[in-house]
């Protein structure tokens, strides 16, 4: 029996085993982590790849949207450069953000999404860039080619989450937005963290 080309013998690691996207870095694939609907904050094990629970969520803060990252990137130097202040970048897989008008309450699910900005975050000095995309397939969103296409408070909503989502009462935030980009850029860090992967991990 042969299998056809894209079959997996063994089930492959999501970060370093799926493939950026049909199209970056207009089009890319998203692995979702976390839902809307969780109040745990799960990540990919690095090792394993399966998900695993990381804490508890420190705030009573919901993440807005899906939530999760664009595989075979890695923020490193180049998208460290990129900053306002250039810095280095986390050392983590590119993170995206999701927007779909349907419900989506699975994580561990596989995403086509249509890059449209990005939210330039710094997490204890370094470059945490979140991606900002609109789920490739939703004709709900099919209109919106930028960030400013969204709408104000779902922005608002994501600016504000990620800078309060570590923190706790009577401790400073080690997060901070450093501003909202377009889709231009959006596109610039996803190539910079496609380079940043190729150099720390070979193709």
């Amino acid at each position: 029996m042969t299998f056809p080309s894209a079959f997996y013998r063994w089930r492959p690691h999501p970060w370093h085993g799926l493939e950026v996207g049909p199209n970056p870095p207009n089009i890319v694939y998203a692995y979702i982590e976390i839902t809307p609907y969780d109040l745990v904050k799960y990540e990919v094990d690095k090792v394993t790849g399966y998900l695993k629970v990381d804490r508890p969520q420190h705030s009573s803060s919901q993440p807005p949207t899906l939530y999760g990252f664009v595989p075979r990137t890695y923020c490193g130097q180049r998208v460290g450069a990129l900053a306002t202040h250039p810095t280095a970048g986390d050392g983590d897989p590119l993170d995206i953000c999701v927007i779909s008008e349907r419900p989506i309450d699975k994580s561990e699910v596989i995403l086509s999404v249509r890059v449209i900005g990005g939210i330039e975050m710094i997490d204890g000095g370094f470059a945490d860039d979140k991606i900002v995309g609109v789920l490739a397939n939703d004709n709900f969103w099919k209109n919106a080619d930028d960030i400013s296409d969204l709408p104000e408070v779902l922005v608002q909503r994501l600016r504000h989450y990620f800078s309060t989502y570590k923190m706790m009462p009577d401790n400073k935030s080690q997060t901070y937005i450093e501003g909202i980009y377009h889709c231009e850029k959006a596109k610039q860090i996803i190539e910079a963290a496609m380079k940043d992967y190729e150099e720390m991990f070979g193709m």
